[in-house]
């Protein structure tokens, strides 16, 4: 699976973008599609998320900021931002997720394996 993400650049401060994410190559039952990003000398942290049934979620610092929507079928992901923010200046990576279960003589475990892509930069100049 290979994950294309598009829409990262430099922005003023209050300015909008929007980041756009398709998945292609052979791809499994994608669960969730979602943003990460990461700010120099910080850890990755998520975004938002949108699941396969539509439902979404996002981090406190961007909600009534940024909006996630797609279609996790069709493995497509945006992210549109608006009011941004200096501090929203980060790398953002786009990520997808498969749940899936193990069933080894009858014991069965949860496991997650995480896709993602190359990183768009966002720069927000105050």
């Amino acid at each position: 699976v290979q994950l294309q993400a598009s829409g990262g650049g430099l922005v003023q401060a209050g300015g909008s973008l929007r980041l756009s994410c398709s998945a292609s190559g052979i791809i499994p039952s994608i669960d969730n599609m979602g943003w990460y990003r990461q700010a120099p000398g910080r850890q990755r942290e998520l975004v938002a998320i949108i699941s396969s049934d539509g439902s979404t979620n996002s981090t406190d610092s961007v909600k009534g900021r940024f909006t996630i929507s797609g279609d996790v079928a069709k493995n497509t992901v945006h992210l549109q931002m608006n009011s941004l923010k200096a501090e929203d200046t980060a790398v953002y990576y786009c990520n997808a997720q498969d749940h899936f279960s193990v069933d080894y003589e009858g014991s069965v475990s949860a496991h997650t394996f995480d896709y993602w892509g190359q990183g768009t930069l966002v720069t927000v100049s105050s």
